[in-house]
């Protein structure tokens, strides 16, 4: 909610659009340990302080994925729009976005996937979730909890990328898939 209109002003607003793109990369720079414990002073230990650090974690795909998909749109089609007197909202709505659609749809699920993976990491810092078997599992060596908590989150991470590519083919007109019969 948030990450796709920061994406579309980074598309029209080229000079705040590379501030906010530089932004979201910093935030995506910082290692995923890190950033959970600089949300503990802020949030506390358990939940929140992970839902936030992933939610940072997903700006930077949903962003970057967006601001490619318009600015990649051939100018002429854009021309096209506004010399059919489509105002700018409605040429956004109705041209811009189903036209960057794959795009946006596949940083959503970069995004989505890598949180599934990285949301394992919160049991560090008191979140529980399947990164709680994963490390009970390694204190005590036992592969089988480290397989308790992994393999769920594995299949987890499958079933978002099985959910997002039936997402995609709903989601984006027909004609603009790639191997699309005309």
């Amino acid at each position: 909610m948030l990450a796709i209109p920061l994406g579309i002003l980074a598309a029209r607003r080229r000079r705040i659009g590379q501030v906010i793109l530089a932004a979201a990369g910093v935030i995506q720079t910082i290692p995923t340990l890190a950033l959970l414990v600089f949300m503990i002073p802020l949030l506390g230990i358990g939940g929140p302080p992970a839902v936030m650090a992933l939610f940072l974690y997903s700006l930077l795909p949903i962003i970057r994925n967006t601001h490619t998909g318009l600015v990649d749109i051939a100018p002429s089609v854009v021309e096209s729009a506004a010399a059919l007197g489509l105002p700018s909202g409605a040429r956004l709505r109705l041209v811009e976005l189903p036209l960057a659609a794959r795009s946006i749809l596949a940083g959503i699920k970069i995004s989505a996937v890598i949180n599934v993976g990285t949301a394992t990491l919160g049991a560090l810092i008191g979140a529980g979730g399947y990164g709680q078997p994963i490390l009970t599992g390694i204190r005590l060596d036992d592969t089988g909890l480290i397989l308790e908590g992994a393999i769920p989150a594995a299949l987890l991470a499958l079933l978002a990328q099985g959910l997002f590519e039936v997402a995609e083919r709903l989601a984006v007109p027909r004609g603009l898939r790639l191997g699309a019969a005309g």
